[in-house]
């Protein structure tokens, strides 16, 4: 657990153990959404298109067909609330081409922000060995993603999202319960466990934590309201620590080169080197 104010830990255990991420991996698949986003090479309207392979996904998904589209607004709220693994592929189709290279790109932006020990291999989350993390590593991308993206940060507390007639709601059930919780994924997979990541901002605290290998969602639910309970009066109300992840490109309408599959070129040189290591 940690305040995201001073980036002091205030709480750990085994925090440094390899896991797997389950759905919180889509946290990082929405982190390079936010970018090209922010970048302005799509916008909340933009349409994203499913193909064949982002309709065969496994549950849990929102069963939309090959060559539908959905916009990329209703996309984040697909994958926040239902979590829906055809969705985040499309998504990694649309920014990298393909998932392999999607999920190369990930692995080297959470290298970039300091997840040294997180490698992924999808962009949802399902059972797949050689993506792992820690959960230290998880609220390093909590709080790099609350910090980098502010104008899309409040996606995470979407509590019910409809769509084509149907209304899904956020597995994250403590928002609207848990004072102060505004997001941001919970995660399940039989190898995994019952994951959350939660973040928690009360009278100007803010904390990121971390719970992984669960072993129900409510014992899962449980524990992370004690842990906020017994742990929110040791964060500090002011700012001091410094940006986890500082902007890398500004406000204005990119280059087309910046937009190019693969993002930036340096971002490409990271991919690679991630490549290198055997990992994906």
């Amino acid at each position: 657990m940690r305040d995201a104010n001073s980036g002091r830990t205030l709480f750990a255990r085994n925090e440094n153990e390899l896991r797997y991420p389950a759905s919180i991996t889509k946290v990082m698949t929405l982190y390079l959404l936010f970018e090209q986003l922010e970048r302005k090479c799509l916008q909340l309207d933009s349409p994203i298109k499913i193909s064949s392979h982002a309709a065969a996904q496994a549950p849990s998904k929102i069963g939309l067909p090959r060559g539908q589209t959905i916009d990329v607004r209703s996309a984040i709220e697909a994958v926040v609330t239902k979590s829906a693994n055809d969705v985040a592929a499309a998504i990694a189709e649309e920014i990298g081409g393909d998932e392999q290279t999607f999920a190369r790109m990930m692995t080297a932006k959470a290298h970039a922000i300091g997840m040294s020990r997180t490698y992924f291999s999808n962009a949802s989350g399902l059972p797949s060995k050689g993506q792992v993390t820690t959960a230290k590593d998880l609220a390093t991308l909590g709080e790099a993603i609350q910090e980098r993206f502010p104008n899309y940060f409040g996606f995470f507390s979407t509590r019910h999202f409809a769509y084509r007639g149907h209304v899904y709601r956020n597995h994250n059930h403590l928002l609207g319960k848990l004072n102060g919780m505004d997001g941001i994924k919970t995660g399940f997979i039989r190898a995994s466990g019952y994951n959350l990541l939660a973040s928690v901002r009360r009278n100007r605290r803010t904390l990121i934590a971390v719970i992984l290998g669960g072993r129900t969602a409510a014992s899962r639910d449980q524990a992370m309201a004690r842990l906020i309970g017994s742990n929110i009066g040791k964060a500090s109300p002011v700012r001091t620590a410094a940006a986890i992840a500082p902007k890398a490109y500004t406000q204005s309408t990119p280059s087309s080169q910046n937009c190019e599959i693969g993002t930036s070129p340096d971002a490409r040189a990271d991919t690679n080197n991630a490549s290198a290591l055997g990992r994906e």
